[in-house]
């Protein structure tokens, strides 16, 4: 298990919500990235001022609790949470006004964080896997390989990678930039401890590399914003004889757009999915000019999610990359905001989301047409002797 400070479940996950990026709501990509008419989004406002809804039952149940809870001077936050978990919403989440920014923040590319990734060992023991150059980590020399034994005093041996994200970040008191953080390290024989102070950073969503003369691989962690116009510039870029292995293992979903516009960049138009909200189907379409004829193998695991499971069901369903993996986790549901008092805002599901052949995704994930066991670079390697043995996809 791995993470890092930005792609890691929040602190309400512990009360039903979903994680940080997820398949959040097609109207959120929308407004976040302007791809989307007035004629596509709804006639009601929500925490952001952008037009969205979400079922007026469920809504109006969480709002009502909310409102009254204020009028009785307690938390609106909490009875929104009563409220959400009574519905059986499984992605339900509430969040509070700064949270949702942070949020919203982090869909933009950005998160607040000391710039490390860390893995948990068989034994337990938090590994730190990346550091990020110019983070807050980086200066104080922090390295890859060092072990990570406490934050601010808390030993986090045999903690989940999240609880010790969630540390890092500051979850628990609301951490802003120019906050201290306290690590205890460990290298070799030698232990000592750092106090940095948290920062605004940019996520390294993308990543290119080409570890064999006929391979590109694409790794996208996330569907942040400008990823899918990063992605589509890796493929007219790369070699013309080039095939790709596009890396979806641990994407936990994002904008929805970014995930249209990456399909965009393998498809020559045509349907990626529908999606419907209330009740009415909705279609995305992939953009005309895509790369149709280079062999591609998309490469997940059950750490797919969401946004990444949308894209790797078009591509499967379009004929257009073989899937390599293993089966991905299964959700397949739309989130809208909704604004409640005192800044907080409920997420609700609205609807459910289908591949091209109408497949609905919710609870069954994708089954990849080629099961593979193996983890980390093996993984990658298998990808690329399947990939060895495709011919052109046209």
């Amino acid at each position: 298990m791995s993470g890092r400070d930005l792609f890691c479940q929040p602190r309400r996950i512990r009360r039903g919500a979903a994680l940080t990026l997820v398949f959040a709501s097609v109207l959120v990509a929308g407004a976040a990235t302007g791809s989307f008419d007035e004629s596509d989004r709804p006639d009601r406002k929500s925490a952001s001022g952008t037009a969205r809804s979400a079922p007026l039952g469920r809504t109006e149940e969480v709002a009502k609790a909310a409102a009254e809870a204020k009028a009785d001077g307690k938390s609106p936050m909490e009875a929104a949470e009563r409220a959400v978990s009574r519905s059986g919403d499984r992605w339900g989440a509430v969040y509070s006004q700064g949270e949702y920014e942070e949020f919203e923040q982090a869909l933009d590319g950005q998160y607040t964080g000391v710039g490390l990734w860390a893995r948990r060992e068989r034994d337990g023991r938090i590994e730190v896997t990346k550091v990020q150059s110019g983070s807050p980590a980086a200066t104080a020399g922090v390295r890859k390989g060092d072990r990570l034994r406490t934050v601010d005093g808390e030993n986090v041996d045999g903690q989940p990678v999240t609880e010790v994200v969630s540390l890092l970040r500051g979850d628990a008191q609301d951490a802003a930039a120019g906050t201290t953080v306290t690590l205890g390290l460990e290298r070799g024989t030698h232990a000592w401890s750092e106090t940095v102070r948290r920062a605004r950073l940019s996520t390294d969503s993308v990543t290119v590399t080409r570890p064999a003369g006929e391979v590109t691989v694409i790794k996208i962690s996330a569907f942040t914003k400008g990823v899918g116009d990063i992605v589509r510039t890796a493929v007219r870029q790369a070699p013309a004889d080039s095939g790709f292995i596009l890396d979806l293992r641990g994407n936990s979903g994002g904008l929805v757009a970014e995930a249209v516009t990456t399909a965009s960049a393998f498809l020559d138009g045509g349907l990626v999915a529908t999606y419907d909200v209330d009740g009415r189907q909705q279609v995305l379409h992939a953009a005309t000019g895509g790369d149709t004829t280079r062999p591609l193998v998309a490469l997940v695991d059950g750490g797919t999610m969401s946004a990444a499971e949308m894209l790797t069901g078009a591509l499967q369903d379009r004929g257009r990359a073989v899937v390599v993996g293993s089966r991905t986790f299964g959700k397949g549901s739309v989130q809208m905001p909704s604004q409640l008092p005192d800044g907080v805002v409920a997420e609700l599901t609205v609807g459910h989301y289908r591949t091209p052949s109408g497949h609905t995704v919710d609870g069954r994930g994708i089954t990849p047409d080629l099961d593979v066991t193996a983890q980390g670079q093996a993984a990658v390697e298998r990808a690329e002797t399947v990939l060895s043995g495709l011919g052109d996809a046209s």
